[in-house]
């Protein structure tokens, strides 16, 4: 059973910091792509930043230059280091991981800006 687990979401103030983490059983983690993405009541989910399995990253615009992906294979495990937040960063954030063989979503974690 493959099970993606999002973890480190919480409340915190504009400028701040969170660093969300993905822990990731049931799949062989390091052959796959992982993704961050992010949904807000009434919008499409949307990508925040992936990271292949060779490591090679990739931002959407909203984090470039605050967010940073990165993955540990020896833990099975994803994360997402967010800095200089804002209030347009609350969002339920989600981890993905996708190749040829599947693509499964973790549970969302909840992440709010505000002062």
């Amino acid at each position: 059973q493959v099970q993606l687990v999002e973890s480190g979401g919480g409340l915190v103030q504009p400028g701040g910091s969170l660093r969300l983490s993905c822990a990731a059983s049931g799949i062989i983690f390091s052959i796959y792509n992982m993704g961050w993405y992010r949904q807000v009541p009434r919008k499409q989910r949307e990508l925040v930043a992936s990271i292949t399995r060779g490591g090679y990253t990739n931002y959407a615009g909203s984090g470039n230059g605050r967010f940073t992906i990165s993955r540990d294979n020896a833990k099975n495990t994803v994360y997402l280091q967010m800095n200089s937040l804002k209030p347009e960063d609350t969002a339920v954030y989600y981890c993905n991981a996708h190749n040829i063989n599947g693509d499964y979503w973790g549970q969302g974690t909840q992440v709010t800006v505000s002062s």
